[in-house]
């Protein structure tokens, strides 16, 4: 690699590159040896690659991140989306259900993968998609793992598209029950006739890492089911838990 290299940008690039080649999710010590870049330096940069989405932190080890997955298919064997392929599939056959995985990204999240049963071929299943806040279960799990100050630009830009941040209907009550409940719920928000249920991972410090997002027709979120499905969404992200912790610590 390119010890030398003194530019922001070659070791933004160093570190994307030791990322997508490493043959497991390095460490920070790892790519910071392998490169010759001191801890601190590698970590500040590190922090604004995961940013802008180049990488995912995942406890201490680092992942191809969701715009990085987009422009090498290479990087896609050894992302979250690969290792949490089996949990999405295994979810989706339990509940017959549309199943994604989100990450965050900017004040919105995206979508990196899905399962889609033959029979909800009719929904779309917004792969690579930025969701909003006020519209999608997902980026409402992962913000709701977020503390106060964390919220406000999701916060912001919702409000920004019209969508009210107080009040009993405001996305601030609604961030304070899904936080409270560990579910976020969104019921014909975004398309008619269609709603989501998603529980967001945390990595040890609190930080969100992904939801897992079911999505399908509205009348099978009705209660009695709903409290299944719920409990069903809480057993995959129980087993993509461990799936991710046996890599980077606990999320």
């Amino acid at each position: 690699m390119a010890a030398s290299a003194t530019s922001a940008v070659d070791k933004a690039l160093d570190l994307v590159e030791a990322v997508t080649r490493s043959p497991h999710p390095p460490r920070l010590s790892e790519l910071a040896d392998g490169l010759g870049l001191h801890r601190a330096t590698a970590y500040r940069v590190l922090v604004d690659l995961g940013r802008r989405g180049w990488v995912l932190r995942l406890g201490d080890r680092y992942l191809p991140g969701p715009v990085l997955l987009q422009l090498t298919a290479g990087a896609a064997a050894r992302s979250l989306a690969a290792l949490a392929r089996p949990v999405l599939e295994d979810l989706s056959a339990r509940t017959g259900l549309m199943v994604n995985l989100q990450v965050p990204a900017g004040d919105r999240s995206r979508v990196v993968d899905v399962v889609r049963p033959d029979r909800l071929a009719m929904l779309s299943d917004l792969r690579d998609e930025l969701l909003p806040l006020h519209r999608f279960a997902g980026p409402l799990a992962l913000v709701a793992a977020l503390g106060e100050a964390e919220r406000e630009p999701f916060l912001r830009a919702a409000e920004a598209q019209g969508h009210p941040l107080d009040g009993p209907g405001g996305l601030r009550a609604e961030l304070a029950r899904t936080a409270r409940t560990g579910h976020a719920v969104q019921r014909e928000r975004a398309q008619q006739l269609v709603a989501s249920a998603s529980r967001a991972l945390t990595a040890p410090g609190g930080a969100p890492v992904c939801a897992l997002t079911l999505v399908g027709p509205s009348a099978e979120f009705a209660d009695p089911r709903l409290a299944g499905l719920l409990r069903e969404l809480d057993r995959g992200a129980e087993e993509l838990r461990r799936v991710l912790g046996a890599i980077g610590g606990t999320p």
